[in-house]
């Protein structure tokens, strides 16, 4: 398995927050802006049509250098050159996982700290999610916020790298940097309005936060 270098920013393209604008055109956006981690998030899509939308994205990637990751389906990870699957609660157990997606990396969801251990203590699971880290609006029923004291809990009980997620944008993704967390994953913050843009603003906040 190739090692995990982890960018600030995890671009989340989720179908129905994009809609209608088409999954590959707005992967190509995130990828031509900067972003090194996009992950193909499509709940509703049919077997055929998400084999088609990441193919698509898998060939409009080629030469970016970003990587690409694909939300609950390891067949589907199997199946192309992407380099990651994301697993929730409800998903595959990631030693399952493993066994389809072979040497690619794995994310796991959390949504507390008993949660945050076992995705530590699992070999199968190379980055850990953890949120909701604020209140979102991009799942219809989520689970209690964390907070960022939650996240810097979890920062303190793992050595693996750390994906924050829920109602982080622009406004405050530094401040989940400063909790802890490796990168920042996020939905609106990316796919409502201006793609392209979107990714930039965070791009330039990452670079804020590295200059201090």
């Amino acid at each position: 398995m190739k090692p995990l270098s982890v960018p600030r920013v995890y671009a989340i393209a989720d179908a129905e927050t994009l809609a209608p604008r088409r999954l590959p055109d707005a992967v190509g956006a995130m990828a031509d802006a900067g972003v090194r981690w996009i992950q193909i998030r499509a709940k509703r899509l049919g077997d055929d049509e998400l084999y088609d939308a990441v193919e698509s994205c898998c060939r409009r990637l080629e030469g970016s250098g970003a990587e690409l990751w694909i939300d609950d389906r390891a067949d589907v990870v199997s199946l192309f050159p992407v380099a990651g699957l994301h697993v929730g609660r409800g998903d595959l157990p990631p030693l399952a996982a493993r066994r389809v997606v072979g040497e690619r990396w794995i994310g796991s969801s959390t949504h507390d700290l008993d949660q945050v251990t076992q995705a530590s203590e699992d070999h199968a699971v190379d980055l850990i999610a953890v949120g909701p880290v604020f209140a979102t609006e991009s799942k219809a029923d989520p689970d209690p916020v964390v907070g960022l004291e939650g996240l810097r809990q979890a920062r303190r009980l793992t050595r693996k790298p750390i994906a924050a997620i829920g109602g982080i944008g622009p406004e405050n993704v530094a401040s989940v940097w400063a909790a802890g967390a490796d990168t920042a994953a996020m939905i609106g913050a990316v796919c409502r309005g201006d793609v392209a843009n979107n990714c930039r603003r965070l791009l330039r906040a990452e670079e804020a936060y590295e200059l201090g």
